[in-house]
């Protein structure tokens, strides 16, 4: 049995098992799956030719989380193509809200709302690594940037009060922002709604929400190309059911739902944990919609055409809506649909002049209803003639997203409700979240801080750990990332 073993390959497993190799450990990692990558694989979900991205589809962390930039995934192959429009927010009338690369090309397309949008974001996009370093942290430790800190947290009270349409005079600036919100399937003025909104928000005028050249599972293989480099491998089609396999690791990390966690475990973890990890939430789901389609998606609005990503819902008021009823168990007749169009600037995804299109749309937990008319009609509503370029549909209902990734629970893609108290104390209220009770065994999953997204920094954070407390590596983590030898605090 290798050193470190790694239950999962999502980007998290696999960060923390590329910084464990990269200590000189043997990692080995196992996957339920035939295909490694978690959140980030590409298949051929519809017709021959046509690569979807399975979940994530656009990347804002992927040039900008301290995991990555210090990985550099450029040199390890990955092409990131960033749209000129990062994402755009469609609304009625054949108008969007556009959200340029550059902050000022958007501040000029927002008209007398620009100004505010300017405010808003500048000092965040003048100091993004400080926003990315606070966001992305552990949540233990107080920020070491307290000018960016103290930003950041004045703009969070204000979008998530009743001040939140203090600053704007028309729609399009207001929804523009609270469709990033609602990145976070849960009510776009919550605190945890807000936070990413303006991490998101910042990204997209500091380089952009980049989507891998050939599909999300560059990310992934650049990984498992370099953990295999050094020595580790990467075993799929391994379900884990029994903890004894795992016993002779000297370190075993999670990328898993507590649930999943609890269940490989057993009644190894001692009752009052399990108690109180048994308790963490999961939140609203998504219904994953893929289109192969014969041409590009005829927007109604100039410039959506220019963007990676869409959010199509509507205004400030019906996004809320719509979240508020997915809130309360309930289907929106009009949802919240994320689309992706990877053709904007990676003509890879499909047969020449053809297109893949990725959608998904909030809905109850547990859901296991089919709506793609649904979502077909939202697409619709701001591209009149999307149906007739259909080509194949492939949809995954929300109860069946755990058959391709058990983190999924009920079809929840944030690995568990994105609350105040689940955001600050992910999963549970206590110093270590990666620790358990178990010696030896962490969890590292987007059910840790920093919580979901591309990013890997739940694996860096969890690995540092392991390092620290059952190596005694006390070599920065990042700094292994960058070719440093790794140096002990005491004999191995």
């Amino acid at each position: 049995m290798a050193e470190v073993v790694v239950v999962g390959s999502g980007p998290n497993g696999l960060a923390a098992a590329v910084i464990a190799a990269r200590a000189g450990l043997s990692v080995r990692v196992l996957e339920a799956q035939e295909q490694a990558g978690g959140g980030s694989r590409t298949a051929e979900l519809t017709l021959p030719g046509f690569h979807h991205d399975v979940c994530a589809g656009a990347h804002p962390m992927a040039l900008a989380s301290p995991f990555f930039r210090a990985f550099d995934l450029a040199a390890h192959g990955v092409e990131l193509l960033a749209p000129t429009v990062s994402y755009a927010h469609p609304l009625d009338g054949g108008i969007a809200g556009l959200a340029w690369r550059n902050l000022e090309s958007t501040v000029a397309d927002l008209g007398r709302d620009g100004p505010a949008w300017r405010a808003l974001f500048a000092p965040l996009v003048e100091r993004w690594p400080d926003v990315v370093e606070l966001a992305m942290s552990d949540l233990r430790h107080p920020p070491t940037r307290i000018p960016t800190a103290v930003r950041f947290g004045l703009r969070l009270l204000e979008q998530g009060s009743p001040l939140w349409n203090k600053r704007f005079h028309d729609e399009v600036a207001p929804a523009l922002l609270t469709g990033v919100a609602t990145h976070a399937i849960t009510v776009p003025r919550a605190l945890p709604a807000v936070g990413a909104a303006l991490l998101l928000g910042t990204l997209a005028h500091a380089g952009g929400w980049v989507i891998p050249r050939g599909g999300s599972q560059a990310i992934p293989n650049a990984l498992i190309a370099e953990l295999e480099r050094l020595g580790g491998e990467v075993v799929t089609g391994h379900r884990v059911d029994d903890f004894a396999e795992l016993a002779t690791a000297r370190a075993v990390l999670f990328d898993t739902s507590p649930a999943e966690f609890l269940r490989i475990t057993g009644d190894r973890v001692p009752e009052r944990y399990r108690h109180r990890l048994s308790r963490f939430r999961y939140g609203g789901a998504a219904c994953k919609v893929d289109f192969a389609l014969s041409g590009p998606v005829p927007w109604a609005a100039p410039g959506a055409d220019l963007a990676g990503t869409l959010h199509l819902v509507g205004t400030r008021a019906e996004a809320m809506r719509a979240e508020q009823q997915v809130a309360a168990g309930r289907f929106a007749d009009r949802p919240y649909v994320l689309a992706i169009q990877p053709g904007v600037v990676d003509a890879t995804r499909a047969p020449a002049g053809q297109h893949t299109f990725y959608t998904y749309a909030h809905v109850p937990n547990g859901s296991d209803r089919d709506i793609s008319e649904t979502v077909i009609a939202q697409v619709e509503r701001f591209a009149p003639g999307f149906r007739d370029l259909i080509l194949a549909t492939h949809v995954r209902p929300a109860a069946f997203m755990p058959a391709h990734n058990a983190n999924y629970v009920g079809g929840d893609i944030s690995a568990g409700a994105m609350t105040l108290r689940q955001t600050a104390f992910r999963p549970l209220a206590r110093w270590n979240p990666y620790s358990t009770p178990i010696p030896g065994t962490y969890l590292c999953s987007s059910s840790t801080p920093p919580g979901p997204g591309v990013h890997g920094m739940s694996g860096l954070h969890a690995a540092g750990h392991v390092l620290r407390t059952r190596f005694g590596i006390v070599t920065d983590p990042l700094d292994l990332l960058r070719g440093a030898t790794p140096s002990y605090h005491r004999a191995r």
